[in-house]
C-alpha cells in the first residue's frame, strides 16, 4: 500500500474506518486538501486506469482506504508537478510494485511529444475531447455552447488542460440550478482579469535568466492564486450575506 505524507488524503482516509466508502464519501475526504475536487473527476481517473474501485452488485462504486490513499497521490501529483496521468499511472505502480523510484518531472514537448527531465516550466497534464465528454457527462453540442462563451477551451494541439474536466462539471452543476453559459461570462472574464493581475506580478520573475528564479515563478504563480480564490469567494460570500462552507 502506498505511504501518504500525515495530513493528506490518506490520512483523512485512514480516520474513516477500514470499510468500503461510497464515491460521496471519497469526496469528502479528499475535498479537505483538494476542494476542487468532484465526482465527475473520481470517475475520470477511474477511467484513465488510476484506481479500481469494486463494485456492488447493482453496480455502485466501492473505495478503500488505499484507493483513496492513491487518489490523494494522483491528484498530488496533477497539482504539485503538472505530470500527465500516464506518468503517474507507471510512477505508483512501479511504487507498489516495490520499486525505487523517484518521482519523475516533465520537460518540455520536444517535436509533439512530452520529455521527461528537468525543466523550469513543467507542461500540463491534457485530455483529449473525448474523455473530456466522458467525464463531464455531456454531449457535443452542449460542449460546443460552453466554448462558445470561452467557459472551456482547447489547446493549440487541440486537447485540454485536465482543469478543464473540473470546471466542466462545475458549469453542469450550476445548470441544474438554471445557471446557463451565458450567465457565467462575468465569472469567466473576472477570473480573465484576476489571472491577469497574477501573471503581471510574476512576469519579472519568469523573464529572469537564472532557472531558479524562473522556477519560483511557478511557486509564486500557484501561491498568488490560491490567495486569489479565497479572496474571490469570501467577497462573493459577504455580498450574499450568508455563511457558506
Amino acid at each position: 500500500m502506498l505511504q501518504t505524507p500525515s495530513g493528506g488524503a490518506g490520512h483523512g482516509a485512514a480516520a474513516t474506518d477500514s470499510g468500503l466508502m461510497s464515491i460521496g464519501t471519497v469526496l469528502n475526504v479528499l475535498r479537505d486538501e483538494f476542494p476542487e475536487v468532484t465526482i465527475s473527476k473520481i470517475r475520470f481517473l477511474e477511467s484513465e486506469g488510476l484506481i479500481e474501485p469494486q463494485r456492488t452488485p447493482s453496480g455502485y462504486r466501492k473505495f478503500s482506504s488505499g484507493d483513496v490513499e492513491r487518489l490523494g497521490h494522483v491528484l498530488r501529483m496533477q497539482r504539485d508537478h503538472y505530470l500527465p496521468l500516464k506518468v503517474i499511472r507507471e510512477h505508483l505502480d512501479a511504487v507498489e510494485r516495490g520499486e525505487a523510484v523517484q518521482l519523475p518531472v516533465m520537460g518540455r514537448p520536444r517535436d509533439g511529444k512530452d520529455v521527461l527531465g528537468s525543466t523550469d516550466t513543467p507542461t500540463v497534464a491534457r485530455i483529449g475531447r473525448a474523455q473530456l465528454l466522458a467525464a463531464a457527462d455531456v454531449d457535443e453540442s452542449t460542449l460546443e455552447e460552453w466554448e462558445s462563451y470561452g467557459l472551456i477551451a482547447p489547446l493549440e494541439d487541440g486537447a485540454y488542460d485536465a482543469e478543464a474536466v473540473t470546471v466542466a462539471s462545475l458549469v453542469a452543476e450550476l445548470g441544474r440550478f438554471g445557471i446557463e453559459p451565458r450567465h457565467l461570462r462575468v465569472m469567466k472574464a473576472a477570473a480573465d482579469r484576476e489571472a491577469g493581475l497574477v501573471d503581471q506580478v510574476v512576469a519579472p520573475l519568469k523573464r529572469h535568466r537564472n532557472p531558479q528564479t524562473r522556477a519560483h515563478a511557478q511557486a509564486r504563480t500557484k501561491e498568488l492564486a490560491a490567495l486569489t480564490v479565497r479572496l474571490h469567494a469570501a467577497l462573493v460570500k459577504t455580498a450574499l450575506g450568508v455563511r457558506l462552507p
